[in-house]
């Protein structure tokens, strides 16, 4: 199949969309942070499974530590043929008339910075392959507009713009990139987040519950595969029918 770099992958979402590709015959780059324990028991299940990995340690929002994560990658595994920015910081919630500038570039940082340094660094490879996937992960919150959550939801809304974007100047180089944007899905960080706060998303689900990781990576799986081979700048909303109008 080819290598997939996904960034920020040593738990939650990113683990899942990790091991899923693995499952479907990509040798996947298990990129991480601080959790390097985490990131080894990706790479070992996938193993234990069958499929090939390996941890890369970078942080993603910098540029010299990119093109050493790619150059990395590319050296031990072989070229990107596709790539998912992931990772993510912290996402405080705060009140309207609190949040400044510097809470703004806290989430910029990890959904326009980040994205960019990748998608610069692995497209020239992707290129020489003759194409690859983008595939971004964005979010259902521009359209639900919670309050306190205003910087968060700014810049996954510049998120999808930098996609729609990317996909008009990189489809001449047979790269597509979509973004696949989630509904609350509980993860590891979730962990202290109140039953009743669940609760509460899960009543205004069309479908009736919350969503799982899983869900989430096989959006990601078939953006990354062939079959989506005629599909571009696409936003694709996993979340049950909660944002539906």
């Amino acid at each position: 199949m080819g290598v997939a770099l996904v960034t920020g992958a040593s738990r939650g979402l990113g683990a899942q969309i990790a091991r899923r590709l693995a499952a479907d015959g990509w040798a996947v780059a298990v990129n991480y942070l601080p959790d390097r324990a985490d990131a080894e028991r990706v790479v070992a299940g996938i193993a234990e499974a069958g499929g090939r990995a390996e941890a890369f340690r970078a942080d993603v929002t910098d540029e010299a530590a990119v093109a050493a994560l790619v150059a990395q990658v590319e050296g031990r595994l072989g070229p990107i043929g596709v790539l998912v920015p992931n990772a993510t910081g912290p996402q405080p919630a705060k009140p309207a008339l609190e949040v400044g500038w510097q809470d703004h570039l806290d989430q910029l940082l990890f959904f326009v910075k980040s994205p960019t340094l990748l998608m610069r660094a692995v497209v020239p490879g992707m290129r020489r392959l003759g194409g690859g996937r983008i595939v971004q992960i964005g979010s259902e919150m521009p359209e639900r507009a919670a309050p306190g959550m205003s910087a968060y939801a700014a810049a996954k809304a510049a998120q999808m713009s930098l996609t729609r974007t990317w996909a008009r100047e990189l489809g001449p180089l047979g790269v597509t990139v979509n973004l696949v944007a989630p509904g609350w899905i509980p993860v590891e960080r979730h962990a202290d987040v109140a039953v009743e706060h669940i609760e509460a998303y899960r009543r205004d689900v069309p479908l009736g519950r919350m969503g799982t990781p899983a869900e989430i990576a096989d959006v990601v799986a078939f953006l990354a595969s062939a079959d989506s081979r005629f599909v571009t700048g696409e936003r694709i909303t996993v979340n049950g029918g909660y944002t539906m109008d």
